[in-house]
């Protein structure tokens, strides 16, 4: 039986567009996307490398933050995830898969756009588990518009504090309880260094990532602690279908990478691995493209 560690070709180890068209209302529900994407619920296997840890995972429901919060639990942590309560459906699969592993799972449904929420989920993650070693910041706003006069205030202003002003609140509130080993990750996107014309205030904030824990990164390491980025290509997650790009534009979602489709979250899992591990014991202030080819500059 073919799995992921089978030798095999990167362009037809997955589904290649085109995709049916498969318009949702945001935030998106990842079970009622055609494929469903690969999460790593069957396929992402561990090794240890995470035991005892405790991780805080934003967006942790579906796509990106969901393949790494399987991803973490099958490598020993317990784990912690923030969503809006309208994906509940999609992050109560996450805590039975967590807690399928034996690991503490904690389900924190709530918009992290409100400050005082914001920081309450690092005390009550804190709370629950005794304490924190890994915080990934991985929930995004994204919503595509033609033009720069479709992009209202109410806009940029729900991008920002998705983006870019609820990272500052989580990272504040979690530092003081982060030990000499710890791991920040940020999720920003090659939109930082390649930016569409469709996603102009998406695009700013995942610059402004960027530039953010590459500065975090700089204050933490005196404390120990490291910080770092990943920065993804096109990746099949509801983000997508429910506006993050026009419905034709998910149909061939990306064919435009060098691999000629779109990558699957349980592929881009291994370097939250690595970057929460003590195996990336010397990275820090780095950011890791995992674009299908396109790099970052």
């Amino acid at each position: 039986m073919t799995n992921r560690f089978t030798l095999q070709d990167p362009r037809k180890q997955y589904p290649q567009p085109p995709f049916p068209r498969q318009p949702q209302p945001v935030p998106g529900i990842a079970s009622k996307m055609d494929p469903v994407p690969d999460h790593g619920e069957t396929s992402y296997v561990g090794s240890g490398r995470l035991n005892g840890r405790r991780a805080l995972i934003t967006g942790g429901d579906s796509g990106i933050g969901r393949a790494a919060a399987i991803a973490f639990a099958r490598e020993g942590a317990d784990v912690a995830i923030s969503y809006l309560a309208s994906e509940e459906a999609d992050a109560r699969e996450v805590i039975a898969i967590i807690e399928a592993e034996g690991r503490k799972a904690l389900a924190l449904p709530g918009d992290i756009t409100e400050e005082a929420w914001a920081r309450e989920i690092v005390e009550r993650t804190v709370q629950a588990f005794g304490g924190l070693d890994i915080l990934v910041v991985n929930a995004g706003r994204q919503q595509n518009r033609e033009d720069i006069s479709k992009v209202t205030s109410d806009d940029f202003d729900k991008t920002m504090k998705t983006n870019l002003y609820a990272l500052h609140w989580i990272a504040q509130a979690a530092v003081p309880h982060l030990p000499a080993g710890a791991s920040v990750i940020t999720t920003a996107s090659v939109q930082a260094y390649e930016p569409s014309a469709i996603l102009l205030d998406y695009a700013t904030t995942k610059a402004g990532i960027v530039a953010y824990t590459k500065a975090l990164a700089k204050q933490l390491i005196e404390k120990g602690i490291r910080a770092n980025v990943v920065a993804p290509g096109p990746f099949w997650t509801a983000l997508q279908s429910s506006g993050g790009q026009p419905p034709e534009k998910v149909q061939q979602f990306g064919a435009e990478s060098q691999i000629g489709r779109p990558g699957q979250p349980v592929e881009i899992a291994p370097v939250y691995v690595l970057l929460a591990s003590q195996e990336g014991s010397y990275i820090t202030g780095e950011v890791y493209g995992v674009t299908g080819g396109a790099g970052i500059a």
